[in-house]
């Protein structure tokens, strides 16, 4: 195909990507999001074509940067960056254009300029040090071993068998395994030393040659390459004036003893193979590992496996035996203080004392001080222990977007591990990840400091069930799908029309042959959603405490998502002392309720509202409503930024209004809606209620009298009481601190909320 042929067809791939970004009204949901990965296909399969894609790319940008078409301006960029990371041979001139484009991104608003300087800080390393983001990222995704680059990351894939059927979970891991199959490390270290090679050498590169004789090459030749030049690569990249000649130098000589002299020099003299179609580098999908969700702890046990030492790793069947639900007392160990005898002096030392006793003679501990009362320290046992020597070297993170709200950095410590948990369901789902996330936060801050050493990444890919199998009732259930599309476009188009592809691909006849893993549609959108997704959105979790009529059950606290949903059950509570109800008084449906709630003012101050109506059902919501969204916007809603930025609740009560008339008294409904971020709902009438949290019917409580929510608060905020000596008198004093910080979960899009 000949150059002008290849820079039409590509213009046509990226119009189409553009017009379906465009797009005012839904379109099919079969053809959303096949254009950008049809597009990613043409050029893995042919990477000469790359150069041209990326002109034609950044053609498009500059020209949406002119005409104010910001709406495409991230999706586009992604999609250059995603080249540039696989590609090689791409002009320096190129790089430079997209370099000065990101910086002038700077002056825009966010979510623009986060965009913008998280791919300039990329483009920055790759052009100073050739191939640094490719090899980077498939060591960490990898999780080969490298001790210039340490890091490791992994996706978890957590599916709920009880939400999702059985056809798709077993789909999905047919697809995973058949794809990680052929990522062997030795595959993968064969792929950096080929690129590394390509893109610092270019022309002078015989690609052809190369990749065959490293297809050839014994492991520990292979793995004696590979540590070669990713020890090349990094020391330039961590070098304050890097020095490309010197890059190049190590490089030529990895390629001379991979080739041999003749073949090197046949190579940068040039030749026919120079003609010839440079074969193709594939960048592997990340490390996945696919689980069946059994309950809220699973996700925190997952996690501390993650963080163990490879020399430290079990069976599986150990797991059981672990005790990770904590530590009995008795493994508590007191602070000892031990009376030193040493005078400073080394030659006071008795010989034989390089190393430390292993147990104190009686002697030691007769004199041996003994402090009661002391801190106590807690002793973890070995196989849970995080050593400082996990800490690595500082300035090597790979930049995943801003924070994701997981945790502050312990001082001295660094982040090696990145978790990346991808979670597939509908809103039920989300609400139990809710749970998993408020329960780990939790743990970090009673016995174990886990997420301040890892990097927590939550991705959510919605899958319903089939429209023939959902009923009228459960046509809600992706409320939170819905928000995220429409703050992120490029999440709408890529990611929410995933869910009848996998449909499909749980309809397919299981193919246990080879030809099943070419071009996996829906692992490849998994891999570029969870690669360029880095803006997280924020959701508040809540907390709801329930009192029950049965005055032996002890109150109960849990937490919700995105709703909680007050039915009036039949059925009533005893109540000593109450008056018999007068013959022919006609009761009215629902139940009286006593509310409480707290009202925003104009003046930024809040007012409590008290009232008692009749109603037949409360919905609270923390996602706004649709009818709250402006007209004509195609994007977002713009009460969206507003929900995020402030802690709310949409509450929407169905009340009963009573009217009298000649044939007698009737009842009808009305609905009111209003906005807080407390409230407190209690029945009058002995009516008890019935609670569903997140749409869940395994979450449902009944015979409830009283609930209480607000926005749940850190784990580790809020006030803190100690115990301070006043002259005279001992009196305990409280010792308030600044407001407690809520607790929200993030959930990670491409592009965060778009204003």
């Amino acid at each position: 195909m000949e150059s002008s042929d290849v820079e039409l067809d590509l213009q046509r791939s990226v119009q189409a990507v553009l017009r379906e970004l465009s797009a005012q009204g839904p379109a099919l949901q079969s053809n959303q999001g096949m254009w950008r990965w049809s597009l990613h296909k043409k050029v893995e399969r042919d990477p000469s074509k790359s150069p041209t894609l990326v002109r034609i790319l950044l053609r498009e940008l500059e020209k949406a940067e002119g005409e104010d078409f910001r709406h495409v301006i991230i999706p586009l960029l992604h999609t250059l960056m995603y080249v540039l990371t696989k590609a090689t041979g791409i002009p320096e001139e190129l790089y430079q254009r997209t370099y000065a484009f990101c910086t002038r991104l700077l002056t825009l608003p966010a979510p623009y300029c986060t965009v913008a300087l998280d791919c300039a800080i990329r483009l920055k390393t790759e052009m100073t040090v050739p191939g640094t983001l490719y090899q980077r990222l498939v060591i960490a995704e990898q999780n080969l071993e490298s001790e210039l680059y340490p890091y490791q990351e992994r996706v978890f894939l957590f599916v709920d068998p009880e939400l999702v059927s059985p056809s798709v979970c077993s789909a999905l891991l047919l697809e995973l395994e058949a794809a990680q199959e052929q990522q062997t490390p030795e595959a993968c270290m064969r792929h950096i030393v080929a690129h590394a090679l390509e893109a610092a050498l270019g022309q002078a590169c015989w690609a052809g040659a190369l990749q065959k004789k490293l297809q050839n090459s014994p492991r520990h030749a292979l793995v004696r390459y590979f540590h070669a030049v990713v020890t090349a690569v990094e020391q330039t990249a961590c070098e304050p004036n890097p020095n490309r000649e010197g890059l190049l130098e190590q490089l030529e000589e990895i390629y001379r003893s991979v080739l041999g002299p003749v073949a090197a020099s046949r190579g940068r003299c040039g030749g026919d193979h120079v003609q010839e179609r440079p074969p193709s580098i594939p960048l592997p999908s990340p490390y996945i590992t696919f689980h069946l969700w059994t309950d809220k702890e699973q996700l925190w046990k997952e996690l501390v496996l993650f963080l163990r030492p490879r020399s430290q790793l079990r069976l599986s069947v150990d797991l059981e035996a672990l005790d990770l639900q904590g530590l009995a007392p008795d493994r508590r160990l007191a602070r000892v203080s031990v009376l030193s005898t040493d005078s400073g002096i080394e030659r006071d030392l008795p010989t034989g004392t390089d190393e430390l006793p292993d147990a104190p003679s009686p002697e030691l501990e007769r004199v041996g001080l003994q402090r009661k009362g002391g801190i106590k320290k807690r002793a973890w046992p070995p196989y849970i222990l995080m050593p400082s020597s996990w800490d690595g070297p500082p300035g090597l993170h790979r930049r995943t977007g801003w924070p994701s709200g997981d945790g502050e950095l312990l001082p001295g410590v660094s982040r090696l591990h990145t978790a990346r948990v991808l979670v597939l369901g509908d809103d039920r789902m989300l609400g139990r990840l809710a749970q998993a996330y408020h329960s780990l936060r939790k743990r970090d801050t009673q016995k174990f400091c886990l997420t301040p050493r890892l990097s927590l990444q939550l991705y959510y890919i919605p899958v319903m069930a089939p429209k023939k199998l959902v009923a009228p009732m459960n046509s809600e259930l992706g409320e939170l799908a819905a928000f995220l599309g429409c703050a992120d476009p490029w999440y709408e188009r890529t990611v929410n029309t995933l869910c009848p592809a996998i449909h499909k691909l749980a309809e397919m006849p299981p193919n246990l042959g080879t030809s099943r893993t070419v071009d996996p549609f829906i692992l490849d959108v998994i891999t570029y959603y969870v690669r360029m997704g880095t803006q997280p959105i924020y959701f508040q979790i809540y907390t709801v405490k329930i009192l029950f009529s049965d005055q032996s059950q002890d109150p109960t606290e849990d937490i919700f998502l995105t709703e909680l949903k007050v039915k009036i059950q039949d059925s009533k509570f005893p109540k000593d002392g109450s008056t018999p109800r007068r013959r022919g008084v006609a009761e009215g449906p629902g139940a009286e309720l006593s509310i409480c709630y707290q009202k925003d003012l104009l003046s930024h101050r809040t007012r409590e509202v008290t009232l008692s109506l009749r109603a037949t059902e409360l919905v609270l919501k923390t996602l706004p409503a649709n009818d709250t969204e402006v007209p004509g916007s195609t994007h977002c809603p713009p009460t969206a930024a507003h929900v995020t930025d402030r802690t709310c609740l949409n509450v929407s009560v169905t009340e009963v209004v009573k009217s009298s008339n000649l044939a007698g008294r009737s009842f009808s409904t009305v609905t009111n809606n209003f906005r807080t971020a407390n409230i407190q709902i209690q029945s009058q009438d002995q009516r008890l209620l019935t609670l569903l949290l997140d749409k869940d019917s395994q979450r449902t409580f009944r015979d409830v009298v009283r609930l209480e929510v607000t926005p749940c608060p850190e784990p580790c905020s809020g006030a803190q009481k100690s115990k301070a000596p006043w002259p005279g008198l001992q009196k305990e004093v409280e010792r308030t601190t600044a407001k407690p910080k809520p607790l929200q979960m993030p959930i990670n899009t491409f592009s965060g909320i778009i204003q």
